[in-house]
């Protein structure tokens, strides 16, 4: 089954991490370029962060460079988001996307929410 599977939301304080977790299936992950995407209800997906096929090319929103890393792991068709010194702002659903440059169709998980609080 072609699909990707997010991880490791949930709730943590101001300042502190998370990990993300996304894991791929059905597809050849390691020819594909990944990205992760959050989304506020009402508005528009924001784009978060990429990674090229062999993870050397790494971008970022200006709103977490310097915060978030994103990374992958090929052998184990996974991508992560390494998530620290969280803000308030970063409250919201994240979204694993492949995009649809390699296989002609734009696949995404379901999601998992992050809520930042004190």
């Amino acid at each position: 089954q072609v699909q990707l599977v997010e991880s490791g939301g949930g709730l943590v304080q101001p300042g502190s991490s998370l990990r993300l977790s996304c894991e791929a299936s059905g597809f050849v992950f390691g020819l594909c370029t990944m990205h992760w995407y959050r989304q506020v209800p009402g508005k528009e997906r924001e784009f978060v962060a990429s990674i090229s096929r062999t993870g050397e090319t790494l971008t970022y929103a200006d709103s977490v460079r310097g915060r978030f890393t994103i990374s992958r792991d090929n052998a184990k068709d996974a991508l992560y988001l390494q998530m620290n010194s969280m803000k308030s702002e970063d409250t919201t659903v994240y979204y694993c996307n492949r995009p649809e440059d390699t296989y002609g169709s734009d696949l995404w998980g379901e999601g998992t929410l992050v809520a930042v609080a004190s």
